[in-house]
């Protein structure tokens, strides 16, 4: 029965219209909308990947090797469960173009059949079939480059150019080809030729740097699944590595899933932010509805019907500002769809779907919840007498119990759908804690500030403006609260990511020239080394060089069981991994445990392993690791750790062999030289003219591109939390607007006393000005433990501060305050005292 009558009430009390609610919909649906965009942009790449899973591979399925052909055996297996095969080879070399002076550019080559390829087409300009490209001009063979490195080399179809010793001629620009998506990070713009015409160029040999891929076309209806189960069981330990259209690109569906769901905890942020402003705007409500209430009360209204009728009128809002996100979530990525296609670089399929739609909707819910439980409760607690009081009155300051305790089991089953949706506990652990810390601390803020200008009032002795700004931030029930709660939470996010940004790009290009080297030098030949040390050891430029003999194997199995089972997902057993030789202890190396194998040993395979890497996988002294290389089988001794640090750029190898375990075996040598940035160019033309099989790799564009890479990366997270600082915005705006009323009958009593609008005016503004002062520097602090936090713990790299973003931070509050604080001052300062005061009385 009471429910009956408490949506009766309800009822009658929402045809007042939404007067009051309007910061709780935009705050609640601009959260909302924030979650269910980026879910519904994750959802269409994911569908896009699937649908173009076998076009991304380039076939059904591929098989790949690691610096080697199928053999025989290989090669008539996947013949015999395929309709057709084509083989591709990959490496990166130097695209030359001889002029008076020779211009050089790193590409990565892909070398092809006459299959290539079985499923989708290239698009060329001009526009002409891949067989006719390759056709090329004389005793020249063509080939195809994509129009980033042309550009770089001022290259037109019809010139040519050099890979190794093969001279080929620019047939056509390379406009899009169909398994570009499924490469991979690449450190050079495409360019592909038929694998046969590279036969003369020096390029593909024993030992030098390449892979091999297998595209099938396999029959209708073949069981991807049990064909992936047959080629681990046959060619486990050969090295061959498997994938298939189910997972046409699982780095970028990986890397997708991982920002996107980083990308939904910020919006989360934005949803707390929010959180804070529906909290306000209902208890601004509920204040507006305590004379009804009382007179509720008064006609003998129970506490539970109290509770519902207004549970039910929030409920119906919140559903109303649900359903506004999901809209504006679901609807701005399909308007926005031309963009978004343009500038991702893989397929996607924008469409709606229902499970990121719910998943906002439920994390609406709960955040609703959450933050309105609170006052809802208190409002049960007014008492009749307070028709004769002005504000809530009566209650305790905490809810009842049950009250609380149904807000902690919300809260945890908020955490617990963050951790399920986003499938990384410790990211989602750690954003909460960072969000309710800073609340904590934002809070914390708040009343430290209505102290201490409760307690500053006597400094401000002859500035009256500054002296009511003062009263009016420690007064009792005031806005300071809101205001730092609001601003403070949606700044620290956006301080925290500039931090973060900040100091990702200065670990990776700040300490570029003092700790990376010039170039790294890759398929140097055993023949070659000796004259390429002559030529940069002698350049007085040169001030140090480092060269080691590289071959590449795959860790398959450890202590005879599967790599993959012992050591789980870790980076070292996935894909394959440089390896080396040396008969003595480098000079530079530091054994952490074990000791060197002694001089011309020539004993079963000993290995030196990285320390860090191998205490994260749980290896010991004693342990053996088998190593594939060359399709060949070595299983090895564990015999040391050693110090490896990847992060100089310089050469660093996990493992390290005995040179008598690796004899007989193809390999090339790798070198990194440090020279000043002046004798670069020169270096680069002379190592490649010589030896034009060398491929050489900028250190300096490498780090450009891993940076674009970033840009991108923080773009969307500055997205995200520009959303979250919106939000923000929006519960200040409706703080600004709670307290117009109070600030209209402050201007009133102030002008009888005598104070001039301007005065009133100045007073509004450093009351703003304060408020937003306090929001920032609390919010640069969180913002900056946290890039710490982040940056130390989980990046992994230096940390420093980036004060330029700091100080924006902070600068950027009082502003907002400040603009929002006087959005509001408008009606106050034109309020007549006499028709104010007299509605007072």
């Amino acid at each position: 029965m009471s429910w009956q009558v408490s949506a009766r009430i309800a009822r009658r009390e929402l045809r007042g219209g939404l007067a009051g609610f309007r910061i709780f919909l935009a705050c609640l649906a601009l959260g909302v909308a924030a979650i269910a965009a980026v879910g519904t942009v994750r959802s269409s790449i994911e569908a896009g990947l699937e649908r173009e899973g076998a076009a991304l591979l380039g076939g059904d399925a591929e098989v790949e090797f690691t610096y080697r052909f199928a053999r025989d055996e290989e090669l008539a297996w996947l013949e015999g469960i395929a309709d057709r095969v084509s083989e591709t080879v990959d490496f990166r070399s130097m695209a030359v173009v001889d002029r008076d002076e020779a211009e050089r550019g790193l590409t990565q080559v892909k070398a092809v059949d006459d299959l290539y390829p079985l499923v989708g087409a290239v698009e060329l300009s001009p526009e002409m079939p891949l067989t006719e490209a390759f056709a090329g001009s004389g005793d020249r063979p063509g080939a195809v480059m994509q129009p980033v490195l042309a550009d770089r080399l001022a290259l037109s179809p019809g010139d040519s150019f050099r890979l190794g010793e093969q001279e080929f001629v620019l047939s056509a620009i390379l406009e899009r080809y169909p398994d570009n998506s499924g490469a991979g990070f690449g450190l050079g713009p495409r360019t592909i030729v038929r694998t046969e015409d590279l036969a003369e160029s020096g390029l593909i040999q024993e030992g030098t740097l390449f892979e091999t891929q297998y595209r099938l076309d396999l029959p209708e209806g073949a069981d991807l699944a049990a064909l992936e189960a047959q080629a681990e069981r046959l060619w486990r330990d050969s090295g061959l590595r498997w994938r298939d259209a189910r997972a046409g690109a699982p780095g970028i569906a990986r890397f997708v899933d991982r920002l996107g769901a980083f990308l939904i905890l910020v919006g989360l942020s934005g949803l707390a932010v929010g959180g804070v402003g529906v909290s306000a705007a209902v208890r601004a409500y509920l204040a507006g509805k305590t004379e009804v209430i009382a007179v509720l009360k008064t006609f003998g209204a129970s506490r539970a019907v109290i509770f519902r009728s207004y549970f039910l009128q929030i409920g119906a809002l919140t559903c109303l500002g649900i359903l506004l996100g999901l809209i504006l979530g679901a609807g701005a990525p399909l308007l926005l769809s031309p963009l978004i296609e343009s500038r991702l670089p893989v397929p996607i399929d924008l469409g709606l779907y229902p499970a990121p739609l719910l998943e906002a909707a439920l994390y609406g819910v709960l955040a609703a919840l959450i933050f309105t439980l609170w006052p809802l409760a208190r409002a049960e607690e007014v008492r009749a007498a307070t028709l004769f009081r002005d504000s809530l009155s009566g209650g305790s300051a905490l809810p009842r119990p049950r009250y609380i305790a149904a807000t902690g089991a919300l809260l945890l089953v908020l955490l617990a759908a963050a951790i399920w949706f986003s499938g990384t506990v410790e990211l989602t652990l750690w954003t909460a804690g960072g969000i309710a810390g800073s609340l904590a601390l934002l809070a914390l803020a708040a009343a430290l500030a209505r102290a201490l200008a409760r307690r500053s009032g006597h400094a401000a002795r002859g500035r009256p403006a500054l002296r009511l700004a003062l009263g009016a931030i420690g007064a009792r029930g005031g806005e300071a609260t809101s205001v730092v709660l609001s601003l403070g939470l949606g700044l620290a996010v956006l301080a925290g990511i500039g931090q973060i940004d900040g100091n990702i790009r200065q670990s990776i290009s700040g300490e570029l020239p003092e700790v990376a080297p010039s170039y790294f030098f890759v398929d140097i030949q055993p023949d070659q080394i000796d004259g390429f040390r002559e030529r940069v050891e002698t350049d007085p430029a040169v001030s140090r060089v480092d060269a080691a003999p590289m071959l590449r194997g795959i860790i398959t199995r450890i202590n005879g069981a599967p790599a993959t089972e012992v050591a789980g997902g870790h980076w070292v057993v996935q894909g394959d991994r440089g390896v080396t030789y040396s008969e003595e202890l480098p000079d530079d190396t530091v054994l952490t445990a074990g000791e060197w194998w002694p001089e011309d040993y020539d004993g079963p395979p000993l290995v030196s392993f990285a320390a860090e890497e191998a205490a994260e996988i749980g290896l010991a002294l004693g342990d053996e690791i088998t190593l594939n290389i060359l399709g060949r089988d070595i299983t090895a001794e564990i015999a040391s750790f050693r110090e490896v640090e990847f992060e100089t750029a310089g050469i660093g190898f996990v493992l390290s062999m005995n040179p008598s375990a690796l004899a007989g075996a193809p390999h090339s040598w790798i070198s990194t030289v440090y020279a000043d940035e002046e004798a670069e160019a020169a270096i680069l033309r002379d190592v490649t003219q010589a030896y034009p099989n060398v491929t050489a790799i900028s250190i300096r564009e490498g780090i450009d591109r891993v940076l674009e890479l970033l840009q991108g990366i923080s773009a969307a997270t500055r997205y995200g939390a520009a959303a979250t600082l919106l939000t923000g915005f929006l519960v200040l705006i409706g703080a600004a607007a709670a307290g117009e009323r109070s600030r209209v009958y402050e201007s009133a009593v102030l002008k009888t006393l005598g104070a001039s609008r301007r005065r009133i005016l100045a007073s509004f503004a450093l009351r703003s000005a304060l408020l937003g002062l306090a929001a920032g520097g609390v919010a640069l602090a969180a913002g900056l433990l946290g890039g710490w936090a982040v940056s130390t713990f989980v990046m992994e790299t230096d940390y420093a501060v980036i004060w330029g973003n700091a100080l924006a931070i902070v600068l950027g509050g009082m502003a907002a305050t400040l603009v929002a604080g006087l959005l509001f001052a408008l009606r106050p300062l034109a309020a007549r005292p006499a028709r104010v005061l007299r509605a007072r009385e």
